[in-house]
């Protein structure tokens, strides 16, 4: 069907997904042949996507240097560690989630931070402005996440979920947060998104802050007798769990226990939880539950 025949509204649409700061020659050209595009791509847009675009390129020069925007556009692994990574290239990255549509895997990871130097003191990225501009369908063939020392903080991680709850990362299987500063408030704000993807396989949030509280919110064991049931979904294809170094105690450890022993995670058979506060007892209880759920699930 011709340009020419759809309404104006629909031609701002096309014209929205033309204007791409990774390529954009491709609205410019496109324009150039059609009359209606060539209306709609005002100068202010024009301009607009001339100022996205210098942005897209200075980001792909500052960290890589000789890296250019048609080989972001084209990457399937993004693995950048950067040093001070400042927040305008950040927001960037995160504005170009959806027109990057072979990513699989985007590793970002503080490079300059040492966690066994007590006294760093250097500035940790903070990640809040990337995931704020994941929109709807963003990032959609990405299957991993790895934030390694970037400062995702509860404020992060409800932008996080948000951005999870609007579609971003719809193909999501692996999610690393490693000390990225996410306490209880952060992980019960993250945690129902979590629960929504069911692709979900792997999780690890070593290093949080983060307790019994948080830990409850994500494992979300059945609710007593008599209670509103909870929310469709679950983590029903979570197969690892890595909560080393929170600060989960043994109330937090009866948690996870009684959502083994309940089936509330059917699939986990890897699960760590070296460096807590919780006893050995509390530990054992835990492994105890998940041996047996995984042995119930061995073939007789």
């Amino acid at each position: 069907m011709a340009l020419s025949k759809l309404n104006r509204d629909v031609q701002g649409i096309i014209l929205g997904q033309l204007c791409n700061p990774l390529e954009p020659r491709l609205a410019m050209y496109c324009s150039s042949v059609s009359s209606e595009l060539r209306l709609l791509l005002t100068p202010a847009m024009r301009q607009k996507l001339r100022t996205d675009h210098e942005a897209a390129a200075a980001l792909c020069r500052e960290v890589r240097g000789n890296w250019s925007c048609k080989e972001l556009r084209e990457a399937v692994l993004v693995s950048w560690g950067v040093k001070g990574l400042s927040t305008p290239y950040l927001a960037t990255l995160g504005t170009l989630g959806s027109v990057m549509p072979a990513l699989r895997w985007l590793y970002l990871s503080e490079n300059s931070y040492d966690p066994y130097d007590p006294y760093y003191g250097g500035v940790i990225p903070d990640v809040q402005p990337l995931v704020a501009g994941l929109n709807a369908g963003a990032l959609p063939a990405a299957t991993g996440l790895n934030l390694f020392c970037m400062h995702v903080g509860d404020a992060g991680a409800l932008e996080l979920g948000a951005a999870l709850g609007r579609g971003a990362l719809p193909r999501l299987q692996a999610l690393g947060l490693i000390r990225a500063a996410i306490g209880d408030a952060g992980l019960v704000a993250l945690a129902p998104a979590l629960r929504q993807r069911p692709a979900l396989k792997d999780l690890c949030l070593i290093g949080n802050p983060f307790g019994d509280e948080g830990l409850a919110a994500l494992v979300a064991p059945p609710p007593p007798a008599g209670a509103l049931p909870l929310p469709t979904g679950g983590l029903k294809k979570l197969m690892r769990l890595n909560l080393d170094s929170t600060q989960v105690s043994d109330a937090g450890c009866a948690v996870l226990a009684a959502a083994l022993d309940n089936g509330a995670l059917p699939a986990l058979v890897y699960l760590t939880l070296d460096g807590i506060p919780a006893s050995a007892a509390a530990k054992k209880a835990v492994d105890a539950a998940l041996a047996s759920k995984v042995e119930s699930c061995l073939p007789s």
